[in-house]
Order: C-alpha cells, then sequence, then structure tokens
C-alpha cells in the first residue's frame, strides 16, 4: 500500500515493533497496521511536550567536578537556606564514597531555576560502575559532559561519551576547573572534537554549545577565559540558560496511556522496596492499579500505595505524576530494575535495560580459616553469604552471580576490580566474613577462537620514569598507541592492554614511579588470546605454624623481603606474612622468640630496629594476590593466605605440576 510513508522524519515501522526512540525515549508508534491482508497507513499521535522540565544527567571522568558542581546549582537555586549547614559533595552521602572520594552509585536530585525544574541525575565517573551510567542515561534527555581543564578527556571520559552518543542523547561540554594553574582550555577543547570524531558522532551531535566552568567557584560563562582564570560571570546563570536551550524538553503522545520505567531501587523501613521510575506517557497517582509488566513476560496488577517527586535532596509525596516526571513508587514488593509499570487495562512495556558484560570475576565464599568466628556478631554461614549476594542483584544489575563446584562458595562476576573491591568492603562493614579469590578475567569464545577483554589505559608520569613505566607495560603485553609530552616535564603514554595485565599493576606501577604516576583504565572491547603473561615477579613469605609474631622474627626476617604484618599479630599456618625479594614462596617461622639465659651477653640490651609493616587495603590486597592464594576478610582485619594451608599439601601439589609440565 503506498501512503505508509514516514511521518516527521521518522522511518516506516510494521505493526507490533517497537523503536526505542534514543534522543527523548519515547516509544514510537507504528505507522502502519495489519489489516485483512494489507498493510494500512495509520497516522503517528503528535506529539506534546513539557516545556516547564528538563531532565539531564551529567557525566564525567573520575574527580572531573561533577558533584561539586551539582553543590553549586543546588546552592544558587535556593534549595538551601543561607546559613544552612550542609556537607561538601552533598550527593556523595555514602561512607565508602566520601572515604574515596567517588561517585558510586547514581543519583538524582531536582533544581528549580525561574519557573524550570530540572531533574539532574549524578553518575559515576568510574567505568567499573558503568551499569550506574547507563541506567542513568535512561532517565533523562540530555547530558552534561565534564572535562578537566588541566587533564582533558581520560578514558573515562571516552566511556561515559560513548553511552551517551550511542543513546542519541544531546551534549552540553562544560570545561571545568578552567581556573587550574596548569589549564589549557583551547588544547583540551580541540581534544573533545577529536574525542567526539573518534567515536563517530553524527554532524549534530558534533555541533554542541561549550560551558567554561569552576564548579567550586559556582561560576560559569560561554566566553572562553585565559588560561588559570576564572570564568567572567558571577554566578551558574550562563549554565542554566544553555540548558533551558540546548536539553529537549520531555516529549509524549497526549493520548498514550501510562508507561513508566523502573530504573533504579532504593530501600526503606517503613514503606519497604522503592522503586525510581522516568515516566514516558501518561499519569500515574497515588492508590491507582497499574499493569506490572515483569522480566519473564507475565503481567500483574498492583497498587500504588506512595508516589513522591524529588525537591532538592527530599522526596515529597505527590498526588498525581505525568510525563517526564522521575518519581519514587512504593507497594509493590519484589520489583526489579527494567520492569514497566503501565497502564492496568492496556500494558505496554518498555525494552529492558541492558548493560555491558563483565569483564572480571572473583570467588566469594565463607571464610574457612583458623581464625574464622572469633569477631563476636560475625555473619559466617553459607546461606547468610548467598541471601546477601542475591540481595546484591536486586539493584546491580552489572553484576552476576554464578555457582561454582562448592556449595559455599560463588562466582562474582563484574565491569573491574574496584566494583568487586566496593561489594566485597561493603559486606565486610555489614559484619560477613569471607573469603575472596584472585581476580580473574571473563574470556569467551568468538568465532571459535579464545577472546579476553582488553583496556584502554591512559598514564601520566614524569618524563624520568618514561622507561621505567614503558618496560612494565611491555611485560604486560601493553600496545602502545600514542604518546604525548607537553612540554611540562610530564609524557602521556596511551595503551591497549590485556585485562589480566592489568590486575596488580597498579601497585607497581606508584613503586616504579614513586607514587607520582597517574593511571586510567576503561573497557575497549575483547581481542584474540594475547598468551601467558608473567604474573607478580616476587614469591610470599608463609607462617609454617601458628602463633603471635615476635619482634625478634621480624628483624632476622625483614632482610628477606617486605613483612605484612606487625609484632603482636595472631598467625596460623599458610597466612602471608610478607613478601619474599626472590620468585619463590618460602615457609618461615615469624613466631620465633629469643632464648632467654642466665648468662649476660654484651648484646643482650640492644634494640632491634625494624621497618614498619606494609598495610595492605582490600584492594591492595587482591592485586597482591598470586595463583593459589586468596584474601581472608573479616569486619577488623584483611589478611593473605594460601588456599592451601598445610605446606606439606602444597610441597605435594608443586611437585604434580612440575611432573605435568615435564
Amino acid at each position: 500500500m503506498a501512503g505508509g510513508g514516514q511521518a516527521g522524519g521518522r522511518r516506516r515501522r510494521y505493526a507490533g515493533e517497537i523503536d526505542w526512540h534514543a534522543r527523548r525515549l519515547t516509544l514510537v508508534y507504528p505507522t502502519r497496521i495489519l489489516f485483512r491482508g494489507f498493510l494500512v497507513p495509520m497516522p503517528l499521535p503528535a506529539l506534546a511536550t513539557r516545556d516547564d522540565l528538563r531532565n539531564v544527567a551529567i557525566v564525567a571522568h573520575v574527580d572531573h567536578g561533577k558533584t561539586t558542581l551539582v553543590d553549586a546549582m543546588l546552592w544558587q537555586s535556593g534549595a538551601f537556606r543561607a546559613n544552612e549547614r550542609v556537607a561538601e559533595r552533598v550527593l556523595d552521602s555514602g561512607d565508602l564514597e566520601r572515604e574515596k572520594g567517588i561517585t558510586i552509585l547514581a543519583k538524582n536530585t531536582a533544581v528549580r531555576h525561574s519557573g524550570l525544574t530540572i531533574n539532574i541525575v549524578d553518575t559515576p565517573g568510574h567505568s567499573d560502575f558503568g551499569g550506574e551510567v547507563e541506567r542513568g542515561l535512561s532517565m533523562v534527555d540530555g547530558v552534561l559532559l565534564l572535562v578537566d581543564a588541566g587533564e582533558g578527556p581520560l578514558p573515562q571520559t571516552r566511556f561515559v561519551l560513548r553511552k551517551t552518543l550511542a543513546a542519541g542523547l544531546p551534549v552540553i561540554l562544560v570545561i571545568n576547573k578552567v581556573d587550574r594553574a596548569d589549564a589549557r582550555i583551547a588544547e583540551v577543547v580541540d581534544a573533545c572534537y577529536e574525542l567526539f570524531l573518534d567515536l563517530d558522532a553524527t554532524e549534530e551531535q558534533i555541533e554542541f554549545p561549550i560551558v567554561y566552568a569552576s564548579a567550586r567557584a559556582g561560576r560559569a560563562s560561554l566566553t572562553r577565559p585565559e588560561d588559570g582564570t576564572l570564568p567572567d560571570s558571577p554566578d551558574l546563570e550562563p549554565l542554566f540558560t544553555v540548558l533551558r536551550d540546548a536539553v529537549p524538553a520531555p516529549s509524549y503522545a497526549a493520548e498514550a496511556p501510562l508507561r513508566a520505567h523502573v530504573t533504579n531501587l532504593d530501600a526503606s523501613s517503613y514503606l519497604g522496596r522503592i522503586a525510581l521510575c522516568r515516566v514516558h506517557s501518561g499519569t500515574i497517582s497515588r492508590g491507582q492499579q497499574v499493569a506490572w509488566c515483569r522480566r519473564d513476560g507475565s503481567v500483574e496488577r498492583v497498587k500504588i500505595t506512595e508516589l513522591y517527586l524529588t525537591e532538592a535532596l527530599e522526596r515529597v509525596p505527590a498526588q498525581t505524576a505525568g510525563p517526564g516526571d522521575i518519581i519514587a513508587v512504593a507497594g509493590i514488593a519484589d520489583i526489579m530494575i527494567g520492569e514497566t509499570l503501565a497502564d492496568a487495562d492496556d500494558p505496554r512495556p518498555l525494552p529492558l535495560i541492558t548493560v555491558d558484560e563483565p569483564a572480571v570475576s572473583v570467588t566469594i565464599g565463607v571464610n574457612t580459616g583458623p581464625l574464622a568466628g572469633r569477631e563476636k556478631g560475625t555473619k559466617l554461614t553459607a546461606r547468610l553469604v548467598r541471601d546477601r549476594l542475591e540481595r546484591e542483584l536486586v539493584g546491580n544489575v552489572s553484576l552476576r552471580v554464578l555457582p561454582t563446584d562448592r556449595p559455599d562458595t560463588w562466582e562474582v562476576q563484574g565491569r573491574g576490580e574496584l566494583a568487586l573491591a566496593v561489594l566485597v568492603e561493603t559486606m565486610r562493614r555489614e559484619g560477613y566474613e569471607l573469603t575472596v579469590g584472585r581476580p580473574t578475567v571473563v574470556t569467551r569464545q568468538i568465532d571459535g577462537a579464545l577472546h579476553e577483554p582488553v583496556e584502554r589505559l591512559t598514564v601520566d608520569v614524569p618524563e624520568d620514569y618514561l622507561g621505567a613505566v614503558t618496560a612494565l607495560l611491555a611485560v604486560r603485553k601493553g600496545r602502545m598507541e600514542n604518546m604525548t609530552n607537553h612540554g611540562t616535564g610530564w609524557v602521556r603514554l596511551d595503551y591497549t592492554v590485556p585485562a589480566r595485565g592489568l590486575i596488580g599493576f597498579r601497585t607497581q606501577f606508584l613503586t616504579d614511579t614513586r607514587g607520582t604516576g597517574i593511571a586510567h583504565h576503561v573497557f575497549e572491547g575483547h581481542e584474540p588470546w594475547s598468551g601467558p603473561m608473567r604474573a607478580r615477579p616476587t614469591g610470599s613469605l608463609v607462617a609454617d605454624r601458628s602463633g603471635t609474631v615476635t619482634g625478634y622474627a621480624c628483624s632476622s626476617l625483614q632482610e628477606r623481603g617486605s613483612l605484612l604484618v606487625s609484632p603482636g599479630t595472631e598467625v596460623y599456618e599458610g597466612m602471608i606474612v610478607g613478601e619474599n625479594s626472590r620468585a619463590d614462596d618460602m615457609d618461615v617461622n615469624i613466631t620465633r622468640e629469643r632464648k632467654l639465659t642466665n648468662m649476660r651477653q654484651s648484646t643482650g640490651e640492644e634494640l632491634e630496629r625494624l621497618v614498619p609493616a606494609r598495610v595492605l587495603s582490600l584492594e591492595q590486597a587482591l592485586e597482591f594476590c598470586a595463583d593459589g592464594e586468596c584474601v581472608e576478610v573479616t569486619p577488623s582485619a584483611v589478611r593473605l593466605r594460601k588456599a592451601v594451608l598445610d605446606g606439606k599439601e602444597r610441597m605435594r601439589e608443586r611437585g604434580r605440576r612440575a611432573r605435568g609440565a615435564q
């Protein structure tokens, strides 16, 4: 049939076919329906807009100022009283977020400015939490891309921009920290244009507005300032103006039934599970009966017991909400991310939210060490650990939990080491005792060949350490793609490295650069397996008996390598107490005491000068692990140990491996 053409510039659609409109995330209706064997033209419903509302996400590399900018927007929109005491980076409310200085969970807030409501989604900058970024982008109609005026685009900038362009969202480029002493604004803007071109942005996407800002000072301007100076505007008014003009208002079909997409979950001791949703069409009210479209395809009628909208940092009760609103609803105990709340009489589910595949995995099991259960109130059993991992899957769509051949151990897959370490650290603070294995990469078969994940690594180092870093990455199968010398004494290196080559890389990198180097990496893709790779070049010092560490034993063992325990620490057979300077493991007696006699010695009163022990954080302990080693995690301690504690059994295993290699 002729005439079933394109309406509004859209290509033709057929009955039942769904197009997830990338820019405004609206459901495109079929332009033709099947009637008695013929495709009959069907006009598209007219789209209305919410001109009083804007939904925007803030994305950037780690520490480029996203949360600080949200703070300034909240203050200048009148969200706080002038005399109110508010913590810095107010959206980073979690203990781990404040300790690490990064955003881990995506959060939303709302500011009101000149009659316009702006819903802001603050997203993590680290690619290990990419599932949060993808969910945040599904809630908005535009993006603020922050780039540091000194550092320029970095790997996580590429990651978040790639997701933004794939979703078809318009971008506002914000060059932040223009008042840095080492700011190079013009070069950074050029680098951003190159990044857009490298990611195959369309002509429309490249025509983005640019705002120059200092989030800490709360100032922004459309005029480029001199390097190292503040913007000429006294406030963020130019940024609010660009937000109003460049971010499209939410659009919807006026006659369309209710469709609300669940993009995040929260919990309340009073209300139970709370679903955070973006309303795409229709209206939703408190007490309304809606259709709950589940992941398995089933549809169930449920009642909305509570409905909330966001104002600044608070959720306020609302009677009704319309298209474009970001809402929180209660009353559905088992609702999951990606499901749809639809009209009870005309349920039309929206597509499920998809995230990238995991790249790194660890094994997590119950604590089987001799010191298990020594701490009061800890959670030890396999049932408790399994239930906690299953609860984590409810709100974290980028994780996977797989069974192993042991009933008390599970394989947990995630985007990277940091995401898995944050999960383990969270469980540790909740009172769980765990045994965590060495991180490994998740491989896959592509066209019959084994492929492994590879990462794009960007390293900034002083010129003096260029050779050491190059040698370090050469043994890890790294391929240098670019080297830039800015003439400031620092060099930027861009590498493509297998993901397994970066396990344990950071500790060695900081040692070789005397703590001055800066490294960032992001998932790039999969490539054919690059062959065997040398692991940690040093061995371990392993305790050969249980007891308490003595200073006398430490004084003689510190010549063998660096110790990880201090005098007075309780150890057991198979526990790793230090790093051997040689490649082999060494069983040592670190509990040996000085023999006392009744004879006076001339050297008896000499002091034992001990080098302070290295204290490893959880992330460092996971990086330190070699094959056959694991990390024992309790609420008060992080210990390294051998997977097989008995020294004789480990010796037999080494013998069997040696005979098998022959």
